[in-house]
């Protein structure tokens, strides 16, 4: 039986490296798993929770790379290389730069993994590798994909959640996000049936604290096709689920969703506000939002028992240094439970990277500080320094005690489970602000050396 080493590298900078205090499963490597044919032995590991064993064996390596964690990557890629095993390589960052990445390992694969890793694995073995697998003409549908095989991950220390996709693809393409050119610019839905049988399937956790049925629904709008999402919110409702959620406001806007949304057992849904800006978000491409109706939108969710998960964006060209007080005080006024703050990044394969890089404003080409946490452009109504003491600062307000109950008094009736929530934010933050002042990294990460 041939072996197979899947590798998720850790990020020493990002909030959601090593250092964050809810460590999350990783759903894209379970997904590369399931797609691998019977006669292969998996093994995976993921450095945010455990050591990388460099004396593993292996016949191939595969490792899956994020922008912030590819320089890591590099590194481990070349290290198995050097022991004469083949490397393959995936994930947003290298579909954005294959060639960079064939520099440090035997083939890569572009973008989504259904159709192309199994064909990969055939021309492994058939001594017929090739160095890039991409799709040609239109993206696969996600129909017949195999379910996640959440056993690899028993002995892992993750938050005890499960990570369940039913859409791909938006067709919104905000300058920032790459989404759109990494999975398309339509939706595509998963069959109902399929996504209720993986849902059937999950294995239930269990331990004093564990939240019964808990589910992440990883689509970046759940309600993208809003045909589509009201028959599956319709079928989950007696699963008994403890769901949260990515999706638009413009959910707020539908009160038969928003209800379908209750009544199955939406705990909390992650909100993409990015800026109290009219003139930001039109600059950016994300028409969809309207800050004058932010604060009838969370009264309209916070009504329904959701709680809600609030993202903001500081340092677009139309931001001045009053940005981190007004985005603030929105916060707390609209009590978010839970707040995301993050510096505008460039990330490869952007329409904001192009645009920076044509007008010689990107100041850094080092991949594991485009983490969102740290400045690599230069900003127009900033110092870099400026906008990241700024961000610091904000983030860390957030995060007080005072803020805390200020943001969770009254709010949903989960607010029980948003205290824990906070609490583990406002460590991590707080890991993060250091870092950011002192330079030094939030989960130190030795060099490798060759086994």
């Amino acid at each position: 039986m041939k072996r197979l080493l899947l590798i998720s590298p850790l990020s020493q900078n990002s909030l959601m490296g090593g250092g964050f205090f809810f460590r999350m499963p990783a759903l894209g490597l379970l997904k590369v798993a399931a797609l691998t044919p019977p006669g292969w032995e998996v093994t995976l590991i993921d450095e945010k929770v455990e050591k990388l064993d460099l004396n593993l064996d292996a016949d191939l390596v595969g490792i899956s790379a994020m922008t912030t964690t590819v320089g890591r990557a590099y590194e481990i890629a070349d290290h198995y290389r050097k022991r004469g095993i083949t490397v393959a390589m995936g994930g947003m960052h290298v579909s954005c730069l294959p060639e960079e990445a064939l520099q440090h390992c035997d083939s890569v694969v572009i973008a989504e993994a259904e159709v192309l890793w199994p064909r990969l694995l055939h021309d492994f073995e058939q001594g017929n590798l090739q160095q890039i697998y991409r799709h040609e003409g239109k993206l696969p549908p996600l129909a017949e994909l195999p379910n996640a095989d959440w056993s690899l991950y028993k002995t892992k220390k993750y938050l005890p959640v499960h990570f369940v996709e039913t859409t791909r693809g938006c067709p919104i393409n905000c300058e920032f996000c790459a989404v759109t050119s990494a999975f398309g610019g339509r939706y595509r839905n998963r069959p109902h049936t399929e996504v209720l049988s993986e849902l059937r399937a999950l294995p239930p956790f269990k331990g004093l604290l564990t939240l019964k049925n808990c589910v992440f629904f990883v689509d970046d709008n759940i309600i993208s096709n809003r045909t589509y999402a009201r028959e599956l919110l319709g079928k989950i409702r007696d699963l008994g689920l403890n769901w949260f959620g990515q999706t638009s406001l413009n959910i707020a806007k539908d009160p038969e969703i928003l209800k379908l949304c209750q009544q199955s057992g939406c705990k909390g849904l992650f909100l993409g506000f990015e800026s109290l800006s009219p003139e930001t978000l039109k600059a950016v491409g994300k028409r969809v939002n309207h800050p004058s109706e932010y604060m009838e939108a969370v009264r309209r969710i916070h009504d329904h028992g959701i709680g809600i998960d609030g993202s903001f964006v500081f340092g677009f060209d139309t931001d001045d240094k009053s940005v981190f007080e007004r985005t603030l005080e929105f916060v707390l006024q609209a009590k978010i439970e839970v707040v995301y703050f993050s510096i505008l990044t460039p990330y490869p394969g952007t329409r904001l990277h192009k645009r920076l890089a044509a007008e010689g404003r990107i100041l850094s080409s080092d991949w594991s500080i485009y983490d969102a946490n740290h400045v690599v452009y230069r900003p127009k109504n900033f110092t870099p320094d400026e906008l990241l003491e700024g961000y610091a600062n904000t983030f860390e307000k957030a995060y007080s005690i005072p803020s805390i109950f200020t943001r969770l008094r009254g709010t949903t009736s989960w607010k029980n489970f948003f205290y824990p929530m906070n609490i583990g934010f406002r460590q991590s933050v707080g890991k993060l602000a250091q870092s950011l002042r002192t330079g030094k990294p939030v989960v130190p990460v030795e060099p490798l050396r060759q086994a």
